[in-house]
């Protein structure tokens, strides 16, 4: 006898017990994702848009406190201590409105001083030449390139007033540079003393230390530029200077304008390196010294901060009419 046949053969679907409720059908797409369709708890805010608002913010809480305690709250200070005679030392603080702004623009002694910034401008300038040579050499195949970037970028990790005694002891008369020129057959001079020499041996030494920090930044935005763009210049034919010109400079614009504006605002805010190394004397003081000598010299704590008040305006306006005349333009890369 042969087994019987059952292959192919659906199996009678059982009948349910009596009194069992009928089961509801279920939609395809909720089976396959059951937990789609999973009833939320109560209070659950997990869904588009109801993330907890503040969470950002507890994390911001800190930085925030800290730039308002530290920056904020002592520049509205300073605009209200430029509308009196404070001097910085007496409870009593006399309203004299905008004497002392009046003061500053009447007195050329004080605006004077901005001559000295035209040193460090033009410094400023051959820093950035310099560290975008530099930038563009060390972002090909060069040998030791590592070496040389920490070479060049080691001199802005030293502290300013470490910098500054270093180059006192540089610059004075016998030392090492007139030693050094002693060798080639020149005679000494005197860097710091001579009003002619001070302000171009401070100016070079703010290039040395600074020049640094603009290397790092060409070099980051050189290094983000595709490589298929240098792969196209090459096969044209271009040389190392057109694939600057064509390439390079047209892709790290905005990076080149962000350090023209550093520049400006640091050759009007210089202070540390002829504060410790002439401390302003032989026509080498800079508009941030006198504001200092005005409120720690003289008790000038009114007249200091009006002065401040002006420096951070020209500051300001300096920058926006920078980024007036040179917008900033999206750069595509493809």
């Amino acid at each position: 006898m042969s087994a019987p046949r059952t292959a192919g053969r659906t199996p009678p679907a059982r009948k349910p017990p009596a009194g069992t409720p009928p089961a509801r059908a279920v939609p395809p797409d909720a089976a396959r994702s059951p937990a789609k369709n999973r009833p939320r708890r109560p209070g659950s805010r997990r869904g588009k848009g109801g993330a907890r608002w503040f969470t950002p913010w507890l994390y911001l809480l800190a930085p925030l406190a800290l730039l308002v305690v530290f920056t904020w709250l002592p520049v509205v200070d300073m605009f209200g201590y430029s509308f009196t005679d404070w001097d910085g030392i007496s409870p009593v603080r006399n309203w004299v409105g905008l004497s002392n702004y009046s003061d500053l623009f009447t007195r050329p002694q004080l605006f004077q001083v901005f001559w000295v910034s035209l040193f460090y401008l033009g410094a400023s300038v051959v820093q950035i030449c310099a560290a975008l040579y530099f930038a563009t050499v060390l972002s090909f195949n060069t040998r030791l390139r590592n070496l040389f970037k920490g070479v060049l970028f080691f001199p802005y990790l030293i502290n300013g007033v470490a910098v500054g005694f270093v180059f006192l002891y540089f610059f004075q008369p016998g030392g090492t540079l007139d030693t050094v020129l002693g060798w080639l057959g020149a005679g000494p001079h005197l860097w710091l003393s001579d009003p002619h020499l001070v302000n171009t041996s401070l100016a070079g030494v703010s290039v040395w230390r600074f020049m640094g920090v603009n290397l790092v930044l060409f070099i980051g935005a050189i290094q983000s530029i595709p490589p298929q763009l240098y792969e196209a210049a090459a096969l044209d034919g271009a040389s190392r200077w057109q694939q600057f010109r064509y390439v390079i400079a047209p892709s790290i614009r905005p990076i080149i304008s962000l350090s023209v504006i550093l520049a400006i605002s640091g050759s009007l805010s210089v202070f540390e390196i002829p504060f410790i190394m002439t401390g302003g004397s032989n026509n080498s003081e800079t508009f941030v010294i006198q504001t200092i000598k005005l409120a720690f010299n003289f008790n000038k704590t009114g007249l200091a901060s009006a002065a401040a008040v002006v420096l951070l305006a020209i500051v300001l306006l300096v920058t926006w009419v920078q980024r007036l005349l040179f917008p900033d333009e999206r750069v595509e890369q493809s």
